[in-house]
């Protein structure tokens, strides 16, 4: 054998081309008849009766000898038997050497992985089939928009127009854009990639009053992620569709520029909440007061867009928030949902991680996160204050539910000193996805574990986003119509409201969910089907996958309008259902993409190569900023 070959001796007993086995009796006399044995042999009396003693060893080969796919699996008796056999036998059932390793699909897929579509690895007919499902269900509330509402912020389905907003700049073409990548709905990238290539430059340029949050993580959070997935950082992507990616660069900094009024034009590191685009001024909102969430969620767009621009100031204005917000006292990590741009500090005392402030909770250990492998000695308080935040979820919010035990997280409405309530927004159905994602940092709990790199805080955050998505699925399943309000409070020893069910009289958490009248709505929301994408990727658990399609499946049957588009609800415990006439940007920018990247193959926007923004925008995990 040639020395040069890239394996040894022992690997003769495989077929290279394949790694498949090959038989003892073929190795032997593949050797014997290409070898000089053959021929040295059978020149003299000796040779020839050693070549009678080894045909009659082969025979002896042929009866008793199984290869390994004919043995197939051995039973324990059926180990200790070969164990116990004579050394000849043992010498006649030597094991194969072992394969090598496979490679699991993240390490095969690299650091700046972008696979447009599904797999056939490890997707079976039934998930492909249901992810095209979810792709048809995005295409169908796309032609709705495109034909009622193109150019305007949202879809009204019901009444065929579109409204603005969102201040104008078509956010649901923006929002949609790299769910139509992922999903490699072609039509639907290049018809929105030319509305902004034509129109958006514009509409920045003459646009009033924009929220500085809204339009952060949906538009300038868009066209960051489409510059990446069309192949942005390499220059060149010859299979890409829409405009040249550094199009949707040039817009995304331009916007940004105006946008940085926020920051610039604020006496403290907190920015304003609004910026008027036509004259890049910005103001705070009338209360004078910023939400916590708000000015705590903009750091990996601004992050991202220095990272690939090389200029520092989008970075440096965005990071300063949360180096401000680091100083500011606590409650064990908990922070008022309002904060004074004009003298930094917080405002009040109501606590809660819904809306106003979730995303600060979310943005903590993501912003630590994009920094990669290469976390920054500078960043690990981002770390640090999640640890902290996640330490008082546990011992001042989180209870459970009578008489079933549900798991949920309340508000401190009045502070520490106040009294607790049994509310749980929708919204806090971000905070599982979350736990897990801080857990493991994205790789799978089994190899995690396997690793020995998770502490036992780790482990409690993972229990923690376990129950906690147990909880938002039934906010679901309690309803008549399988789709969850906007807002639940949870039966306690100390609160309950009789007659306030959701509906579904076989649900065996009926007595343990109460639904206001005025929290019955529906808005499209995302935040369970994130925490269940993002708990499967992990655990690898195919119950959040079977949640999934339940919650898709409602949505088909309940929001779905024929004539294109989806709707949202005011009523989830009544069938059927008033409908609300509102297409949210997210339907589109996150509820179908993160159900669609749930029902696929893991290797596609893997969690430990990509961090998402609230918004569902895929950024890649790179280098310190």
């Amino acid at each position: 054998m040639s020395k040069n070959l890239p394996y040894s001796m022992k690997d003769v007993h495989y077929d290279n081309a394949k790694f498949r086995p090959r038989s003892f009796f073929k190795v032997i006399t593949q050797s014997l008849f290409t070898s000089n044995i053959k021929r040295d042999c059978t020149s003299c009396s000796t040779g020839k009766f050693l070549l009678l003693l080894l045909i009659f060893g082969l025979m002896y080969a042929m009866l008793t000898h199984k290869s390994p796919i004919q043995s197939g699996i051995r039973t324990t008796e059926e180990y200790k038997s070969v164990n116990t056999s004579s050394r000849f036998g043992r010498f006649w059932r030597r094991k194969p050497p072992r394969l090598p390793p496979r490679l699991t699909p993240d390490e095969k897929v690299g650091n700046n992985s972008f696979n447009r579509g599904p797999k056939l690895t490890n997707v079976g007919s039934k998930w492909m089939d249901r992810q095209r499902d979810v792709k048809e269900a995005f295409i169908h509330a796309w032609s709705g928009y495109k034909k009622y509402a193109m150019g305007y912020d949202e879809l009204q389905p019901l009444s065929k127009i579109g409204t603005d907003g969102l201040g104008g700049l078509g956010a649901t073409v923006v929002d949609a854009l790299d769910t139509a990548m992922i999903m490699s709905a072609d039509d639907i990238v290049s018809e929105a990639g030319s509305w902004i290539e034509t129109h958006l430059l514009d509409r920045i340029s003459q646009k009033g009053q924009v929220n500085l949050f809204e339009t952060t993580i949906r538009v300038l959070g868009g066209l960051l992620s489409a510059y990446h997935l069309n192949g942005g950082e390499q220059e060149m992507n010859p299979t890409a569709k829409g405009p040249r990616p550094i199009v949707y660069l040039d817009i995304a900094k331009k916007l940004a520029d105006r946008l940085l009024t926020a920051f610039t034009s604020s006496p403290t590191p907190i920015p304003f909440s609004d910026v008027v685009l036509r004259d890049s001024t910005a103001h705070p909102a009338p209360d004078g007061l910023s939400s916590t969430s708000e000015v705590s969620t903009l750091q990996l767009e601004f992050n991202y867009l220095s990272t690939v621009t090389g200029d520092p100031k989008y970075s440096m204005e965005a990071m300063k928030v949360l180096e401000h917000l680091k100083t500011l006292p606590k409650v064990e990590g908990l922070v008022p949902i309002y904060i004074s741009p004009h003298s930094g500090e917080f405002n009040g005392e109501n606590i809660r991680l819904g809306s106003r402030g979730d995303s600060y909770y979310e943005y903590l250990i993501k912003v630590w996160l994009q920094q990669g492998t290469n976390h920054s000695s500078n960043l690990t308080y981002l770390h640090d204050m999640y640890e902290e935040a996640m330490k008082g979820v546990r011992h001042l919010l989180v209870r459970k539910s009578i008489p079933n035990g549900l798991v949920f997280v309340g508000e401190l409405p009045y502070g520490l000193t106040g009294s607790y309530s049994p509310k749980m927004d929708h919204l806090v159905c971000f905070l599982p996805g979350t736990l897990a994602l801080g857990a493991t940092k994205g790789i799978t709990k089994e190899k995690a574990m396997k690793d020995n790199l998770l502490t036992f805080e780790d482990l409690e955050n993972l229990k923690l986003a376990e129950d906690l998505a147990k909880t938002c699925f039934e906010m679901y399943s309690v309803t008549s119509t399988g789709l969850s309000p906007e807002i639940a409070y949870f039966h306690t020893q100390e609160y309950y409201e009789g007659s306030l069910d959701g509906g579904n009289k076989s649900s065996e958490y009926l007595n343990d969910i109460i639904i206001k009248h005025a929290d019955r709505h529906n808005l499209l929301r995302p935040e369970t089907v994130e925490s269940l994408f993002v708990l499967y990727r992990i655990t690898e658990d195919p119950k959040y996958r079977e949640w999934g399609w339940q919650i898709f499946e409602a949505f088909e049957k309940y929001t779905k309008v024929d004539s294109g588009g989806y709707t949202s609800l005011d009523d989830v415990t009544m069938l059927p259902p008033r409908r609300r006439d509102k297409m949210e940007t997210f339907f589109l920018g996150e509820t179908l993409k993160y159900l669609y990247l749930l029902f696929g193959d893991s290797s596609v926007i893997p969690l430990d190569q990509f961090v998402f923004n609230s918004e569902a925008h895929p950024f890649p995990i790179r280098v310190t900023i």
